[in-house]
């Protein structure tokens, strides 16, 4: 994204903008680095989709954004973006929504913290993290304290609304923010595990981890239900099912490459070691 030839982009109708390092905690390993794939990359692909003449772009952003807060938050709440990875997606959304006109449709998704089985599966995220260690020791990890809030929801609900923007007549969605999830999966952490442990049958323990959460915040997702008549399907106790399952038949197998922090570090430690065997080769 940061480098690609902007030729690719010639008759292309839209763009859905989903490149980025994701999470909060993979977003800390190189900030720098962060901020010039989640800001500037994205701000670069929004503004050369505009010059070769596509007609849509879709910025896949984060509920992150809203950092800690309490009440119930909508699209005109304040940002308070406390990570480094939040803070990049307020500024893509800076950069990119005001290139809206009328031959520009643009359109933000703060999506909710999602879940749920997929081809690259995702073991870092909180609803599959619960699941997979119920599954392996019969305990969930929670991060402290627990009573944090975080909305939630399952892959294939956003993939929908990508769907439904694209779609959709961009006079209701151009220049507009939306948040992506349901009113009904806005959670507190520890309550969460409970439901994922009861819906794999399981007695609920569980074990904590971490330093206590500094993001906490509950969103409305009245804005999309009622312009897009948009509403998400699925539940976490039908995906922890699911991903028993998978993990049982060997459809998925826990490893570096599905905890993003530990594969983001790999990557990093081999990147470095190329460097050195490269500059060794160069020596001789």
């Amino acid at each position: 994204m940061r480098s690609f030839d902007p030729r690719l982009l010639d008759g292309i109708d839209a763009v859905c903008d989903l490149a980025a390092l994701s999470n909060d905690p993979a977003g800390e390993l190189d900030p720098a680095k962060t901020r010039a794939i989640n800001h500037l990359g994205r701000a670069r692909v929004a503004r050369l989709a505009k010059e070769h003449g596509v007609k849509r772009y879709v910025l896949a952003s984060s509920c992150s954004v809203y950092g800690f807060q309490d009440g119930v938050l909508d699209e005109g709440a304040p940002v308070q973006p406390l990570t480094t990875y939040a803070e990049a997606n307020v500024a893509a959304e800076r950069s990119n929504l005001p290139l809206a006109d009328e031959g520009f449709c643009v359109t933000a998704l703060r999506q909710a913290t999602v879940y749920g089985l997929s081809p690259r599966m995702r073991f870092d995220l909180a609803i599959n993290g619960m699941t997979l260690g119920m599954y392996q020791k019969g305990r969930i990890p929670v991060l402290r304290d627990g009573t944090q809030w975080r909305p939630m929801v399952r892959v294939r609900d956003p993939s929908r609304a990508f769907v439904q923007v694209l779609e959709a007549e961009p006079a209701l969605v151009n220049g507009q923010i939306f948040n992506v999830g349901s009113d009904e999966q806005n959670f507190q952490i520890l309550p969460l595990a409970r439901r994922v442990a009861e819906a794999m049958g399981r007695e609920f323990q569980f074990d904590w981890y971490g330093e206590p959460d500094h993001r906490s915040y509950r969103v409305s997702f009245a804005k999309i239900r009622n312009v897009l008549n948009y509403q998400a399907e699925y539940t976490p106790e039908h995906a922890a099912r699911e991903i028993a399952e998978a993990l049982d038949q060997g459809r998925v197998q826990p490893d570096t490459r599905t905890r993003t922090v530990q594969w983001y570090k790999s990557l990093i430690e081999w990147h470095a070691l190329l460097k050195e065997v490269l500059l060794q080769d160069a020596l001789l």
